[in-house]
């Protein structure tokens, strides 16, 4: 019991701390280059956070609950396979950066696309690591991993900044380094044991929660990567960035909590306790409908104020977009527990299904709004967006956990892939 009740607190604590020190890097790295400089640096990010909805989650989830399953054998054998689609993906998300690395990077080498091609390897080991940790049920460990990726980094840029190194490559690499926490020999050990009943499940399984994850993760950090396809400066871009990483902070607390929410909504659609999920969803309700007001006037009072103190003079973004960014980004809250609901009731294609909608909301107001200015244009299309999804995947919830028993018969036939 001690160690379940640890287990949570560690890893939410492991999240805050991590964030936090995301937060010191950050401003490290903008006060150190400042807001032009380090634009690139701020678009490799944005990357790093993609990569790590659509391989380090998902990777780390499905090793988890292969091993908790007893197939561990099939993590093993699905390994090389999945390992050639990590390395394809990589490569062709480099050659991607590298057609547009002016528009991206503001530079015309091929550094910055190289380290595309590092960060999103990176990210994929470090999910095999925390889902090796966590399928052994060594949470404190998993909570080690999320603090050391980000201290490491600080680290790095505080030691390049004293030695006055302010080459935005260099503190690229620094950013990619981060991944040196999948150096955990004892997390990459992978057992024989099992038979063959989870192979066929793995590449579903990945897809769908990857496909759910990195549109969801894009629309909450994709702002600095639209902005600068629309046109934004540079200042521009890393302002958009540094709102995006200061807003989004309480979504980051509750994405390390993740799997214990998971498990939590699982064991209440496994055991049909609707009554326990209708109280849920009426609580996320009004806490929604309170919260994302309440947080559009904290960031149109205190945003622009608070990004100066936080990341430096050169960072200036609005009142009302800070205001509207920061309504956005309470949403997003809202819309992974949503998503979590409706991932347990065993409908992955309909999750991405509902993201997908919510992007072609988005996708309109871009096009509607084309004669805004490109900062108010990005900024209202992800509020757009946002709450598109909080419509969709409200709708999908319901269907998917309206009925207990539907859920369990469900979550039965699909356990040894779909289970967390």
């Amino acid at each position: 019991m001690g160690m379940a009740r640890r287990a949570p607190v560690a890893l939410a604590g492991g999240s805050v701390v991590s964030g936090l020190l995301a937060y010191v890097l950050f401003a490290l790295v903008t006060r150190g280059l400042g807001a032009e400089a380090a634009a690139p640096v701020s678009v490799l990010w944005t990357q790093w956070t993609f990569a790590a909805a659509a391989l380090t989650f998902p990777l780390q989830h499905w090793i988890t609950r292969s091993t908790v399953a007893g197939h561990e054998g099939s993590v093993r054998r699905a390994a090389p396979r999945v390992a050639a689609v990590v390395v394809a993906t990589s490569l062709v998300l480099g050659l991607v950066a590298w057609l547009l690395r002016d528009r991206l990077f503001h530079r015309d080498d091929a550094w910055f696309p190289v380290l595309v091609v590092a960060v999103t390897l990176a990210s994929a080991a470090v999910g095999v690591v925390r889902g090796g940790l966590a399928g052994r049920g060594r949470f404190v460990a998993v909570a080690w991993s999320l603090v050391a990726e980000n201290a490491l980094r600080c680290v790095l840029v505080t030691g390049l900044l004293v030695a006055e190194v302010h080459d935005p490559v260099v503190h690229g690499v620094a950013l990619v380094a981060g991944g040196l926490v999948a150096a955990w020999p004892s997390a990459w050990r992978l057992g024989r044991a099992g038979d063959t009943a989870g192979d066929a499940g793995a590449f579903a399984f990945l897809g769908g929660a990857a496909g759910a994850q990195v549109v969801g993760q894009g629309v909450l950090t994709g702002g600095a990567v639209l902005l600068a396809l629309l046109g934004g400066s540079p200042l521009e871009v890393t302002a958009m960035f540094a709102a995006l990483a200061l807003f989004r902070a309480p979504y980051m607390v509750v994405l390390g909590t993740l799997p214990q929410l998971t498990e939590r909504v699982t064991t209440h659609v496994v055991t049909g306790a609707v009554d326990r999920l209708r109280l849920l969803a009426r609580r996320l309700a009004v806490v929604t409908v309170v919260a994302v007001p309440l947080a559009g006037l904290f960031g149109w009072a205190l945003g622009p104020w608070l990004l100066r103190l936080v990341f430096g003079s050169t960072v200036d973004v609005g009142a009302g977009v800070a205001g509207v960014i920061a309504s956005a980004c309470t949403l997003a809250v809202a819309n992974v527990v949503v998503m979590v609901a409706a991932l347990a009731g065993d409908r992955p294609l309909r999750v991405v299904g509902a993201w997908a909608a919510a992007v072609l909301a988005g996708a309109i107001a871009v096009v509607v709004l084309a004669g805004w200015a490109p900062v108010a244009r990005t900024a209202t299309a992800f509020l757009v967006t946002e709450a598109a999804a909080t419509l969709a995947l409200a709708v999908v919830a319901r269907g998917s956990l309206r009925l207990g028993q539907a859920g369990r018969s469900g979550l039965t036939a699909t356990s040894s892939t779909d289970e967390p």
